[in-house]
Parts: structure tokens; sequence; C-alpha cells
């Protein structure tokens, strides 16, 4: 159950994302920063593409996905529909991978340390997808701002 819960909120808010993307009037709003808002929109989207293709892709649907995540911060300007076809490949990347997760995997400790603890695979499942709405807010909030 907690793994048909995990795909519909990670499709739910990735979806959410291309819309977000897409509502920018102008793509260099995308890329503003301005005084304490040190992320723009468009590194904020490139940060949770690389965090889930990393953390979900690369170790449970074993994509061979190799993340720079200093990258996901200081690339700027890719173009708009770049950056929903990025997310278009990362919705399906969760979905082949939760498609293979059992409930029996939920409880197993994931494979790596990321929080300087081990933690299941299903508290960790479940960060993620709270990671994920937690940047998908920012987003909205800058794109309104700008």
């Amino acid at each position: 159950m907690l793994i048909e819960t995990l795909k519909s909120l990670f499709n739910r808010d990735l979806n959410q994302l291309k819309v977000e993307i897409e509502s920018y009037q102008n793509e260099s709003q995308l890329w503003v920063i301005d005084k304490n808002i040190s992320n723009s929109g468009g590194n904020l989207c490139l940060h949770l593409i690389g965090n889930i293709n990393t953390y979900i892709g690369a170790e449970i649907g074993k994509t061979g996905y190799i993340r720079n995540r200093p990258l996901e911060f200081s690339l700027k300007d890719i173009p708009k529909s770049e950056l929903i076809n990025k997310i278009e490949e990362t919705i399906l990347v969760v979905n082949n991978a939760l498609d293979i997760v059992t409930e029996a995997d939920l409880e197993n400790i994931y494979p790596q340390i990321v929080f300087e603890k081990e933690m299941t695979t299903g508290f960790f499942l479940v960060h993620l997808a709270t990671h994920l709405a937690y940047h998908l807010g920012q987003i909205n909030y800058h794109r309104r701002l700008f």
C-alpha cells in the first residue's frame, strides 16, 4: 500500500513541477536570484531531478545515473523544454523503480548512508517525497515573486 501511495505522490508532484516550470512567463525568470533567494526555480528543478534520479533511479532502479550535484546549482539558462523533458524522464524512472520495490523491500535498510545513520528504504522514500514537495513549494513562490 505504501508503494502505491508513494507512486501517486511522486507522480502528482512531478507533474505539478512540470506545470510550475511551464508557468514561468519568461524563461529567464527561471534563473533569477535576488538578495535572500539564493536558489532559482530552474536550479531547484535541476536539484530535484538529480536527487530523485540518484536515490530512486540509480540506487533502486539501477539506471546507472551519475549525479553531479554542484551543477544542479550552477547551471543556468537551460531551456524550459529541456527541463520539462528531464522531468518527464524522471517520472518514468520513478515509476519503473517503484514497480520493482516490494513491501518487504521497504523494511530493508536503504543501501546508502545519507543522513549519517541507517534508515529503512520506506523511511527514505517518504523523505524523498516530502523533499520534492518542499522544493516544489519553493519553486511556486519563486515563480510568483518574479
